[in-house]
């Protein structure tokens, strides 16, 4: 019974998010933005804290800050 309503919400949650887009608003629907995942000033601010912290490897993508100490 709670599957049945748990899919019962589910289906009822995926119809209720989509949206009506005006051929006028597709125009921004390639747009930078709409992108999944971080956007560039995101991406700049953890490759600048990365390099900041150095060897701590303060973002997600470097582990060694490169002074050799690693």
């Amino acid at each position: 019974m709670l599957r049945h309503v748990l899919l019962l919400l589910s289906v009822a949650l995926l119809l209720c998010s989509c949206a009506t887009v005006r051929p006028y608003q597709r125009v921004y629907l390639n747009d930078e933005q709409m992108k999944p995942g971080k956007a560039m000033i995101e991406k700049f601010d953890d490759n600048v804290h990365t390099y900041r912290e150095g060897a701590s490897g303060g973002g997600t993508g470097k582990a060694s800050g490169g002074c050799g100490c690693n």
